[in-house]
């Protein structure tokens, strides 16, 4: 795909898009009101129907759990997007250096690489806890997919590319993206065969306040985390192939 024809595609489909967004927001509450009575019935019952103390959890995992499953696609579509808009063809003639070359040999200083592994390990374990602990307390997976994804971009900025793309194996996180995303669909598909409604939690809930808890919600969580960290990476792969000169791509 032409430079011209993804100008064309970005400026018609972002220009529909921003017509939309206007349009869907002339009709909202005013700043802070809320119309209810949904939420104050969700907030009372939620604990005790789903063992989950972090009732925005268990209302994005269970009890519209569908509408999630389907706001996870469109990160997954729009992942993919980027990835087709952005990648070479074959035969695609390069411009010329200065126009598209970034130097990215040259790493950080020995005291910035040496501070860059101790953050790298805090922002994996701070990650992990809010992905596993999202039922409890306020995360989830997709927070918790934003900050595991940062820890390779630390990486990155205290290394280079190189360094950024040993640790994230391209068709490895392909594969993670799409096991995340085809794990929660199966986890719904699963429930049918039960005789349940599509994403019914059909888990033992567990006792409140434990990490085990909530049924299907904790499960949704983690898989939800492994989709949304691959897709970041994904398009911070991409962007890097992109700009940094097209080395990647010819290696």
């Amino acid at each position: 795909m032409s430079e011209r024809v993804r100008l064309f595609a970005f400026l018609l489909f972002g220009g529909l898009f921003l017509a939309l967004y206007c349009y869907a927001i002339m009709d909202l509450p005013a700043w802070g009101f809320y119309r209810g009575p949904y939420g104050d019935v969700i907030a009372g019952v939620a604990v005790f129907e789903r063992h989950a103390t972090d009732v925005v959890n268990a209302i994005n995992y269970d009890y519209r759990a569908v509408d999630t499953l389907g706001e996870e696609f469109i990160l997954f579509t729009a992942v993919l997007g980027v990835m087709m808009l952005l990648r070479r063809e074959r035969g695609e003639k390069k411009k010329s250096r200065s126009v598209e070359s970034v130097p990215d040999r040259r790493v950080l200083s020995t005291t910035i690489q040496a501070v860059s592994v101790p953050a790298v390990f805090l922002t994996v374990l701070f990650g992990l806890y809010i992905g596993l602990h999202g039922q409890l307390t306020p995360g989830g997976g997709f927070q918790a997919g934003v900050i595991l994804a940062t820890a390779p971009i630390l990486v990155y900025l205290a290394q280079n590319t190189e360094a950024f793309r040993r640790i994230t194996s391209h068709p490895v996180m392909e594969f993670i993206e799409a096991l995340g995303a085809g794990s929660y669909a199966m986890i719904g598909l699963t429930a049918l065969g039960f005789g349940l409604p599509l994403l019914t939690n059909f888990l033992p809930l567990g006792e409140t306040g434990d990490v085990f808890s909530s049924g299907t919600i904790a499960l949704i969580s983690a898989m939800v985390g492994a989709e949304v960290t691959a897709a970041f990476l994904l398009v911070a792969y991409t962007y890097l192939e992109e700009i940094i000169s097209g080395e990647l791509s010819e290696e």
